[in-house]
């Protein structure tokens, strides 16, 4: 008697893009896929979570009025870098600004190519892709800086494209982007506060 041989399926962007088309709106859930691997997210993000990402728009906004070398977004979004096995939806991220300045009202996500940073703010359910399919996509596509934030640690994950560990800040995050004349200095005491 033979064994029963489960089905390997290999996710595409466009798979994906189906299975979020189809969350019922009562329902909270958010599908990726890096090289084929499904990641699901199967619960709305913590109002913590929420509160983190939006003080990390608004600073990284506020920067880049100064310093405009790129624009600043949160997701929904679907960043694949126009590859057939990858859709990611990164909390927060900064594209180019000549980018930018492309993307009208209806304009996909596919023409987004490269990203200046990333920003993930972990949740229990996504600790794991944050921190291995998702890093090690984020390093292939050379995004210069990727921020993994856990706030339960109040501490952040820093790696670039070349990182084999990441280096941990609890103090503060630095952003000097190419072209930049002032670094972004983000105080974590800050970024972590109460309300």
């Amino acid at each position: 008697m033979g064994m029963g041989r489960s089905q390997t399926i290999y996710y595409t962007a466009d798979m994906v893009r189906a299975l979020n088309a189809a969350v019922p709106e009562h329902t909270w859930r958010r599908y990726e896929t890096v090289h084929g691997e499904l990641l699901v997210t199967r619960s709305a993000p913590r109002p913590y979570h929420q509160r983190i990402v939006a003080r990390l728009v608004v600073r990284i906004a506020n920067y880049l009025q100064g310093e405009p070398v790129g624009e600043v977004y949160s997701s929904p979004s679907e960043i694949s870098w126009g590859l057939d096995d990858v859709l990611v939806q990164p909390d927060v991220f900064v594209i180019p600004t000549d980018v930018a300045r492309t993307l009208g009202a209806d304009s996909p996500w596919d023409v987004v190519r490269h990203l200046l940073l990333v920003a993930e703010v972990l949740s229990p359910s996504t600790k794991r892709f944050d921190r291995f399919p998702k890093r090690r996509l984020y390093q292939e596509r050379t995004v210069p800086l990727y921020w993994i934030i856990d706030v339960d640690e109040r501490s952040v994950d820093v790696w670039t494209p070349g990182d084999t560990f990441p280096r941990v800040e609890r103090e503060r995050l630095t952003w000097h982007p190419e072209g930049a004349r002032e670094p972004l200095v983000i105080e974590l005491a800050e970024l972590f506060a109460e309300p």
